[in-house]
């Protein structure tokens, strides 16, 4: 595991390496974790599938930050540079596959839905030594889980993240705050770049225009307070609602569930 982060000790980085290195297609890592740790960035050299079995990860790689309930899990190929941060006390359960089992994944970072069935068989194989037996019960669970997670749903939990410095300062600004109702001309005089060229950086580097980006990263602050207990009402001003109604029916569309169901996320 390679490193650059601040959480990342030689003790944590050995104990995670007999699970980087086992001979096995995919092992199980379980580990809990306080509110607000955050790894640092750093990167594995086989690929990985987060899950939180209670609890909410934001994971950010150097071009985009995913937000992880327990509702989903995150998929990263091998040696993809990444920090997680726990919004809340969390239950991580992690897998590491083997390259040849990757393959069968995919190649490229994804948040995915998690059904009752993966769950199960995820906590499963964390409860499997390193080196199950290669015709028993470790076989089986892991043949099925990288079925599962192949057939599973991607969800569109991917906010992507700019370059260009100047619109990172518009970028920085509304995540800290993203109630914050100023247009893109008004963003324009911190940018120090006209409306213009700040609607074309968007587009460009990030794919959104500069209202749905702004609304993507509404919702993903909106959701991340309701799994740490805020009321919708609250969850809904942060999001730029005035309608408690009118951001019920936003979030269920982007996130396939109401507010009140993320709310209980928290608890598993």
């Amino acid at each position: 595991m390679e490193t650059t982060g601040h959480f990342l000790s030689p003790t944590r980085q050995a104990e995670i390496l007999p699970f980087e290195t086992a001979p096995r297609s995919v092992v199980g890592y379980a580990r809990d974790y306080p509110s607000g740790l955050s790894t640092g960035f750093h990167s594995h050299p086989r690929a990985q599938l987060l899950h939180a079995v209670s609890g909410l990860m934001r994971v950010e790689t150097r071009g985009s930050s995913y937000l992880v309930p327990p509702t989903t899990a995150l998929f990263l190929p091998t040696d993809v540079p990444h920090a997680v941060s726990m919004d809340g006390p969390v239950a991580m359960r992690e897998l590491f596959l083997r390259e040849d089992a990757a393959r069968r994944v995919g190649d490229q970072p994804k948040v995915i839905t998690v059904s009752g069935l993966l769950r199960e068989i995820v906590i499963a194989v964390c409860a499997e030594p390193i080196e199950w037996e290669t015709q028993g019960r470790g076989y089986h669970l892991a043949e099925l889980i990288l079925d599962e997670i192949a057939r599973s749903t991607p969800l569109p939990m991917r906010l992507p993240l700019p370059r260009d410095a100047r619109l990172l300062r518009v970028v920085s600004g509304l995540r800290d705050r993203p109630d914050d109702k100023r247009n893109l001309e008004q963003w324009g005089e911190v940018a120090n770049a006209s409306s213009r060229t700040l609607a074309r950086l968007f587009r460009v580097e990030t794919g959104l225009s500069f209202r749905q980006w702004r609304q993507q990263t509404r919702l993903t602050e909106a959701l991340s307070a309701l799994t740490m207990g805020m009321q919708p009402t609250r969850a809904a001003a942060i999001a730029g609602f005035d309608s408690v109604p009118a951001f019920g029916l936003a979030f269920r569309q982007f996130f396939g569930m109401t507010p009140g169901q993320a709310r209980r996320l928290r608890d598993g």
